[in-house]
């Protein structure tokens, strides 16, 4: 803004005012582009060509001081203005950024100024495979009844890849042999995991024990690979397994629930007798971060709530639960917990770009900032509204998904108003609504819009004859209501004539301070009133002024006619 006050005082008035209009206007969001890229490259290395995709040239990135603006997070990328190229910043670990989520992709924008423009770029970050298959425990033991029936099913440990897509885990492999083979599954969120089928009858007495190993293979180019061993105890007599009566079970609860909140119940029944009929429940592959947010009574098969949930991370848990007898025998069950989101986080108000002062002569509809509101709640709880006090010259105006103009939708007085305390506010739709606010200091900057006013409407002097030259005769005061320079006033005379001479051979004025002086001594026999004209003009671009009337009408000397002595009189008035 002041670039353009500069051009405005040293250019024609109608240019300066096209180029501040020009200057003030605010440019929606120009674009989008999207890259993608592996994981894992090097620091430097290329994403995209920012200036071409976005259809900006190199000196529009550097003259509108382009920058990215990250939410909070880590920035990944650097923006090389000089090339008008993206590139990585540091090492981007897929897994590390997204987890499990596909497609990974993280968003920035790009924010430049005179004028504002935001563009919005997306990068997505695909994998490699980095990550081998691997298994929470080194092994697995298994207690087998040696009157285990044909068909008999073990759930054996699911492997973890980090790694997504065809790099991720693909299948498992039981090494060869004629008691076992493997069955494999995938869960609904896409989780493999397999189980061990018996397909032979054991005999404790000719084979107590059996030893095999399971592979966990994935998709990746060379493969990759995990192993566990899996050791087997085979009892005796114990012929019934549990058998659980639902082979899903499904719950909900808030995420503001207290621990010890009551989630569901799960239930095993086995048809044996006495200790080979008791049935204990675990949960069996729970994820490491469940293990403190959920607890099963091992007896009742009762699931409550021990930690805390939150569905901004987490929108619902898939559990195993294990149901096993006191010969070792066991069945396996699903339970589906859906969390249900709660209004717990207050929108966040981040101000992308503000621009303070503005001139006073801004017309309506200026965009004086850009604001970003995120609420991390979901569906009504994360609806935003956003709003600014009423009785001001302002509104905010919504442009693309969480972000807001604030714009003016009236023209400004500096005189009367020289700044505002701007309180933008941002309410979530939830019950109750929870808000944010943050207030914005605007200054306005002057417009010179006033002239010089005199403080009096007409000035009279009188002077004795046969004055000395250079004499103090009055003085002329004006004022402006402008601001600095605008309001700086200089005096002048105004060219006109004097009996044949022009003011100039009779009086001159001080241009600072308005003090007028006799240039010479004067005559009453030949001069017995001087009427000039005097203008106050201030310091603007183009300057402001008013100019003082003649007096037609006149007065005797002093108003006394007996007075001894003899004057001449000075009499002016101002005028437009």
């Amino acid at each position: 803004m002041i670039a353009s006050v500069w051009i405005m005082a040293h250019r024609g008035r109608r240019q300066a005012l096209v180029l501040i209009l020009c200057l003030i206007e605010l440019s929606a969001v120009a674009g989008q582009a999207r890259y993608s890229i592996p994981e894992e490259q090097a620091e430097g290395s290329f994403v995209g060509n920012i200036a071409r995709d976005l259809g900006l040239d190199v000196a529009r990135l550097i003259s509108g001081k382009a920058r990215i603006i990250t939410k909070g997070g880590r920035q990944y990328v650097d923006l090389n203005k000089d090339k008008g190229i993206l590139v990585i910043k540091e090492r981007i670990d897929r897994e590390e950024l997204c987890g499990k989520t596909t497609p990974c992709s993280f968003s920035f924008e790009v924010i430049l100024e005179n004028p504002m423009e935001l563009h919005r770029v997306t990068v997505e970050i695909t994998d490699i495979n980095d990550n081998s298959p691997t298994f929470r425990k080194e092994e697995m033991k298994f207690e087998i009844s040696e009157s285990a029936t044909l068909g008999s099913r073990f759930l054996l440990a699911s492997a973890e890849d980090a790694d997504v897509g065809s790099n991720g885990l693909q299948k498992y492999i039981l090494n060869t042999n004629d008691m076992f083979g493997l069955k494999q599954h995938s869960s609904p969120d896409g989780r493999k995991y397999a189980e061990m089928v018996l397909q032979k009858p054991l005999d404790r007495e000719s084979e107590p024990k059996i030893s095999l190993k399971l592979i966990a293979i994935d998709g990746g180019t060379p493969h990759r690979s995990g192993t566990v061993n899996i050791d087997i105890t085979v009892l005796d007599v114990n012929d019934n397994p549990p058998v659980f009566n639902q082979s899903l079970y499904r719950a909900a609860v808030l995420e503001n629930s207290l621990r010890g909140t009551y989630i569901t119940t799960v239930n095993a029944s086995d048809a044996d007798i006495g200790s080979n009929g008791l049935v204990t429940y675990r949960f069996s592959n729970m994820k490491e971060q469940l293990a403190d947010i959920f607890h099963l009574d091992e007896a009742m098969g009762t699931i409550t709530l021990a930690g805390h949930l939150d569905y901004e991370k987490e929108k619902k848990h898939e559990i195993m639960i294990e149901a096993t007898d006191q010969g070792g025998l066991t069945d396996s069950s699903k339970v589906l917990i859906e969390i249900i989101d709660v209004n717990d986080n207050a929108p966040v108000i981040n101000v992308m770009s503000f621009s303070s002062p503005v001139p006073e002569d801004s017309p309506s509809g200026t965009t004086v900032a850009i604001i970003n509101v995120i609420d991390a709640d979901s569906e009504q709880n994360g609806q935003i509204s956003c709003a600014t006090d009423s009785g001001l010259p302002f509104k905010v105006k919504s442009t693309i998904t969480n972000y807001y103009a604030l714009i003016t939708v009236s023209a400004f007085d500096r005189e009367l108003e020289p700044e505002y305390n701007i309180t933008v506010r941002a309410s979530d739709s939830g019950t109750p609504s929870l808000s944010s606010t943050t207030v914005l200091r605007l200054r306005i900057s002057d417009v010179n819009d006033n002239a010089p006013l005199f403080d009096k409407n007409s000035y009279l002097a009188y002077i004795t004859e046969n004055n000395s030259p250079g004499m103090s005769i009055f003085s002329v005061s004006a004022r402006d209501s402008d601001w600095n320079q605008n309001a700086r006033i200089s005096y002048f005379l105004e060219e006109t004539q004097i009996s044949g001479n022009p003011t100039s051979s009779y009086v001159s004025i001080n241009a600072e301070t308005g003090a007028i002086h006799a240039v010479r001594s004067f005559d009453y026999e030949q001069l017995k009133e001087l009427k000039f004209l005097v203008r106050a003009q201030d310091g603007g671009s183009p300057p402001l002024s008013r100019t003082m009337q003649r007096i037609q009408s006149a007065k005797s000397i002093l108003d006394e006619p007996d007075s001894p002595l003899e004057c001449i009189r000075f009499s002016t008035r101002f005028g437009l």
